[in-house]
């Protein structure tokens, strides 16, 4: 996940863990730690929606149009006096066609972990979700990629690359998908909140050296 940890280690990321917290009234280093576990398990399930040429095609329209990276380029005025609701619509569609139905679970779980009310959970994640399209955006921009053959390979890197980068992925959907019937978000919150110690805190604590 090391250009995740790299965003959220930057001073982009630090403005952004800083007006998330003003967002929901949480301490920056809660909504940090709720952020390292939330943008690899919307990451990977982007990643797991682009595997199919429909879903690749649709990730690359978006992140060459209205998610191309603009978002990041102030973001003192997104979070000064609170982020617009149009933002927040924004990151709600987001979730809904990434996490689909699975978005309660994913919020409970995260919940669970952070401690954190679901509610909360869910503001952190309308946010961070037109944040983190920007930021695949960006960096498609940065590295060429032109077409959906290429929004794959970008994910790939983006969660480290190589070797360990699949085998993260791959723990990731083991352990969302542990009915086996190809949705990578189910039984998460049967998982994590069960107290199971390979439940998302301890998986995703794991891959980030916590």
């Amino acid at each position: 996940m090391s250009g995740l940890l790299d965003l959220l280690g930057s001073p982009m990321g630090k403005q952004l863990i800083q007006g998330v917290a003003s967002q929901t009234g949480q301490s920056t280093d809660q909504t940090g730690s709720v952020l390292s576990m939330a943008l690899p398990v919307l990451m990977g399930a982007m990643k797991r929606n682009a595997a199919t040429p429909q879903g690749a095609q649709g990730l690359m329209g978006a992140i060459s149009g209205k998610h191309d990276g603009g978002i990041l380029d102030n973001l003192g005025d997104l979070f000064n006096g609170g982020v617009d609701d149009a933002v927040m619509q924004d990151g709600a569609g987001i979730l809904g066609h990434v996490l689909g139905s699975k978005q309660p679970q994913v919020e409970n779980a995260l919940s669970s972990k952070s401690g954190m009310d679901a509610g909360t959970i869910s503001t952190i994640l309308k946010v961070a979700a037109p944040l983190l399209m920007g930021y695949l955006g960006k960096q498609s921009r940065q590295q060429n990629v032109s077409d959906s053959n290429g929004i794959g390979d970008l994910l790939g890197g983006l969660m480290g690359g190589g070797q360990a980068a699949n085998q993260q992925q791959s723990l990731i959907e083991s352990f969302l998908d542990s009915d086996g019937d190809g949705s990578i978000l189910d039984d998460v919150a049967s998982m994590a909140l069960g107290g199971n110690k390979g439940g998302i805190g301890g998986l995703l604590g794991g891959l980030f050296g916590k």
